[in-house]
């Protein structure tokens, strides 16, 4: 399936923020790309080039094409609750953002190579699917034969991330998808809302 593969920071400065995770070029150019990116003076935008806009931050955020994205949204809005919220809830639960969070890969780029590679398992069973869904409870764990890797060692020694809706053994590289997160432990500037109100037109 086709995947975004080009220029992180390139993306990152067009949101005005780095969403791909830490990025020192974007810290020394933190502008709009292009011959026009430092002008102070720049066309106010439409309400639905805003919703558009954070729409596709919140793709790029979790590495998730449209077709995906849309199932996402209608699944959201077909359960019980505020559909953004929900659709957030629904992208923090996929595996390859769950291993990501547990601190097993760097980012989430990374995280889905790792998990297409068959390094992980959930509930002791391989998973190669980063869009699989966990559930509340399931065991997500570095396979044994996987242990070892270098890039999952050196990606959990400088992991420092804790939320609440997660655990995480070090000595065992098990961790549990305890619950899913509340849109307040959700750490991702992403105004949901406009996406909401961009679908629903």
């Amino acid at each position: 399936m086709a995947r975004y593969t080009g220029p992180q920071t390139k993306i990152a400065r067009k949101f005005g923020e780095a969403i791909f995770g830490d990025d020192k070029a974007f810290e020394k150019r933190n502008y709009p790309p292009g011959q026009h990116g430092m002008a102070k003076k720049r066309g106010k935008k439409s309400e639905y080039a805003v919703q558009l806009m954070e729409k596709q931050k919140a793709k790029y955020t979790y590495g998730i094409l449209e077709k995906q994205f849309r199932n996402l949204f209608e699944k959201a809005a077909a359960s019980k609750g505020v559909t953004g919220e929900i659709l957030l809830q629904l992208c923090e639960a996929r595996l390859d953002n769950v291993v990501y969070r547990m601190g097993i890969a760097p980012s989430r780029r990374a995280a889905r190579q790792i998990v297409s590679h068959r390094h992980i398992t959930v509930n002791g069973e391989v998973v190669n699917i980063p869009s699989y869904h966990l559930k509340a409870g399931d065991k997500v764990a570095v396979r044994e034969k996987s242990k070892s890797v270098e890039a999952i060692e050196r990606s959990l020694a400088n992991s420092n991330h804790v939320y609440e809706w997660i655990t995480w053994n070090n000595d065992t590289k098990e961790g549990t998808f305890v619950s899913v997160p509340q849109r307040l432990q959700i750490p991702e500037n992403i105004k949901e809302q406009l996406i909401v109100e961009l679908y629903n037109k």
